[in-house]
């Protein structure tokens, strides 16, 4: 059908002349199924043509007319008007629908079906991520783990993250020693650098840290790898092979770094104080045995085990949102490397928030530690 634009009087049925009106189409309506509609000793078509600046569903037509554009549009037919003063050079022309298919064209007389509006992509990112969440909590609880894939992604998770992040760990012990050595001297509590220091790494330093390597080195791999995977639909085919990409994928990484997080916590812990009573010793002279004495007294083990358990619930934010993010990735190479950022932002944001609400529960009230020092 063309789609020509026009404006001229409306001819019902029964031809009456009618106002003008501004229809959408111009074209001449053949109703082949109404014979009860059309005067004896006429033509079995009602001609008219319209502009097309408003859609015809708005416009007021006398009570033939919207039987046929109502009720009967996938019964009619539509053909060209004859003599179109002006075509419309933009719309393409399209042939007549054909009422015997199973699956007949739309009529472009009726109005367009309305849809709901999409959810941010943010909403549905968290949504995804939580309900990943509780798929990967129900398959550990079920005993549903693919552990080759697990010892995979532990050997890349642990070995892969710890140079780089007991190299970071290093740096800012050594950075608090500078401070803490200089502020402690002029108060003269040097013999308590130690316990101050393995206070500041244990409960927040070591955590915090770690976090952002890992974040940075594993999340932004989980969700690049996963979004490469959604983008080539990878997923689609473990799915045709009736594999479930949450037991195959997300699991194990989400079991790798829990696991790997406590014992990096450990590792980069020693590699700070070490860094700190390196940088004591050579720079202002304080023995060694004073800073692990101070580290003994003020360190307890309850703060190497809330310490280690923060660095488990991180490892288990870091990876859950880098995998969520990964499964709702679209629009190709550029979408993957949107979804990686966003995946190592959120991941911080969240990290840090988390960090807020574990140090509120775990050392609130708890502010004795350094009198063991006096």
């Amino acid at each position: 059908m063309t789609l020509l634009t026009c404006t001229v009087r409306l001819r019902d049925c029964h031809g009456r002349n009618g106002s003008k009106k501004s229809l959408r189409n111009s074209t001449t309506l053949r109703n082949s199924h109404q014979p009860w509609l059309q005067p004896p000793g006429k033509k079995s078509f009602i001609p008219f043509q319209a502009n097309c600046s408003k859609p015809l569903y708005n416009t007021k037509l006398n009570q033939p007319f919207k039987n046929i554009v109502y009720h009967k549009c996938r019964h009619s037919s539509l053909i060209p008007y004859s003599n179109p003063p002006h075509p419309s050079p933009s719309t393409p022309p399209s042939d007549p629908p054909n009422p015997r298919s199973p699956h007949p064209t739309p009529s472009p007389l009726q109005p367009p079906a309305t849809s709901l509006p999409e959810p941010p992509l943010w909403l549905f990112r968290l949504t995804a991520c939580l309900l990943l969440t509780g798929q990967v909590i129900i398959k550990v609880l079920r005993g549903r783990i693919h552990w080759r894939n697990t010892a995979e992604q532990i050997r890349a998770t642990g070995p892969g993250t710890l140079g780089v992040a007991a190299l970071t760990a290093a740096f800012v012990g050594m950075v608090f020693t500078i401070q803490f050595v200089r502020e402690f001297a002029k108060l003269g509590l040097t013999r308590a650098v130690g316990g101050v220091l393995a206070l500041a790494l244990a409960r927040e330093l070591t955590p915090v840290v770690l976090a952002v390597v890992t974040a940075g080195r594993v999340g932004s791999s989980f969700a690049a790898e996963l979004g490469t995977m959604q983008v080539s639909e990878q997923m689609d085919s473990l799915r045709v092979l009736r594999s479930d990409p949450v037991d195959y994928l997300v699991t194990p990484r989400a079991l790798a770094c829990a696991l790997a997080g406590p014992a990096l916590n450990v590792m980069c812990f020693t590699a700070g104080i070490g860094a700190s009573v390196v940088m004591a010793k050579w720079v202002y002279g304080i023995p060694p045995m004073v800073i692990l004495d101070s580290v003994r007294k003020a360190l307890t083990p309850y703060d190497v085990i809330v310490s280690m358990t923060k660095s488990l619930v991180f490892g288990i934010i870091i990876a859950m949102i880098s995998c969520s993010w990964g499964f709702t990735t679209s629009g190709g190479a550029r979408g993957v490397g949107a979804a990686t950022t966003s995946a190592v932002v959120c991941s911080l944001v969240v990290v840090f928030a988390a960090d807020l609400v574990l140090s509120f529960v775990f050392f609130q009230g708890r502010g004795d530690a350094l009198r063991q020092l006096k």
